[in-house]
């Protein structure tokens, strides 16, 4: 499956890098999200366990 967020939105919480810290980490600069590996196996548990637990809803799953 395809991760992708959306940086502008992103409240800086950090979960999904505490979540799933294979697929994403914050930058340094402001604390949003990165995603660091686009592509995860489909129905990957940490990452869909990310986008269910990040608190701003950025993060969606193709």
């Amino acid at each position: 499956m395809r991760i992708e967020a959306d940086r502008q939105a992103c409240t800086s919480s950090g979960m999904c890098a505490l979540t799933a810290p294979d697929w994403f980490d914050q930058d340094e600069a402001d604390g949003r999200v990165l995603v660091t590996e686009p592509e995860a196996p489909d129905g990957e548990p940490a990452v869909t366990a990310a986008a269910e637990l990040c608190p701003a809803g950025v993060i969606a799953l193709r």
